[in-house]
């Protein structure tokens, strides 16, 4: 009995198998639908479907620099463990992925996962749903960013993958490749991973958020038995320590922190004898908002032994 590509897409949908053994399934069981369905299950390859509802939670942030095209990506892409975090396919999986979006540049995860993957004829969710199978946890492209080759982009990952940054930094003629630029660039990203900054620089924080802040630190100035009129000036000065502890170019500099961030960037830029300017910035922490699920785990063996 003949069957069609339409039929392997149903069969994949019902049981959440890979491409691959779904057609195989079908090329065994002569195109019975139900036989195919009897064969993936009777080789544990119906299993993917289930692994789709679990939480996903792990995995690794990989933050890289195309050296060809000088474009720069990040992307995350979550497991369920850490374990499977640092299995080699998973990290080769990960790396195709940052490629795809280097030279494909999707217009979100949806149009990531029909692009076509690295030397394959599948697309990356199909490859994604391969390694559901093969690695044995739900595997999920959770997000990713993607700057132009214009200035200068840097790329920075923390702890194996569990923090990545990426930095473009606009930048004089000159300076293009300039090792103490690129070496700044790193720091910049470092400052990033470990201060959290949420704004680039002042305008870029929304006026809603600058307009709560104020509230807020209104109120306590005065219910710190300040007068009105003193305590709108005290709510000024305060407003420039927000800036700092928020902004990027405000924060003061990890590194020598008597200066800020853009009068560092400045003094490096004026040595090399051009200039530079931080242009945007995206941090990803693995799994971070995405609610974990919490194990009980003498409840879990209780299940398991009977008691």
């Amino acid at each position: 009995m003949a069957f069609t590509a339409k039929d392997v897409q149903k069969l994949r949908e019902q049981t959440g198998a890979g491409m691959m053994d779904c057609k195989k399934a079908l090329t065994s069981s002569d195109g019975d639908f139900e036989k195919a369905i009897e064969f993936l299950r009777e080789k544990g390859l119906a299993a993917a479907a289930k692994k789709a509802g679990r939480v996903a939670a792990e995995g690794m942030v990989l933050a890289t620099v195309c050296k060809e095209c000088g474009v720069g990506v990040m992307v995350e892409v979550n497991s369920e463990t850490d374990f499977v975090a640092k299995n080699q396919e998973f990290q080769k999986f990960v790396a195709d992925v940052a490629e795809v979006v280097v030279k494909e540049n999707p217009a979100d995860i949806e149009a990531l996962g029909a692009c076509k993957y690295p030397g394959s004829d599948l697309t990356v969710t199909d490859m994604q749903r391969e390694k559901v199978l093969t690695i044995g946890e739900n595997i999920q492209l959770r997000r990713f960013v993607r700057y132009d080759d214009s200035g200068m982009n840097v790329a920075y990952v923390h702890m194996g993958g569990k923090i990545g940054v990426l930095v473009k930094l606009e930048v004089s003629e000159n300076l293009k490749g300039n090792a103490a630029i690129e070496e700044l660039g790193k720091d910049i990203c470092m400052q990033i991973a470990a201060m959290r900054p949420q704004y680039l620089c002042r305008n870029c924080v929304p006026a809603e958020v600058l307009a709560k802040e104020k509230e807020i630190l209104l109120a306590q100035t005065i219910n710190e038995g300040k007068p009105a009129n003193v305590a709108e000036k005290i709510v000024a000065g305060r407003i420039n320590k927000f800036y700092e502890e928020n902004c990027l170019v405000d924060q003061p500099f990890v590194k020598e922190n008597k200066v800020s961030v853009s009068k560092y960037a400045d003094r490096v830029a004026s040595e090399q004898g051009g200039t530079v300017k931080i242009a945007k910035f995206d941090r990803f922490e693995r799994g971070e908002g995405i609610e974990k699920r919490e194990d009980n785990f003498a409840e879990e063996v209780a299940k398991m032994t009977g008691k």
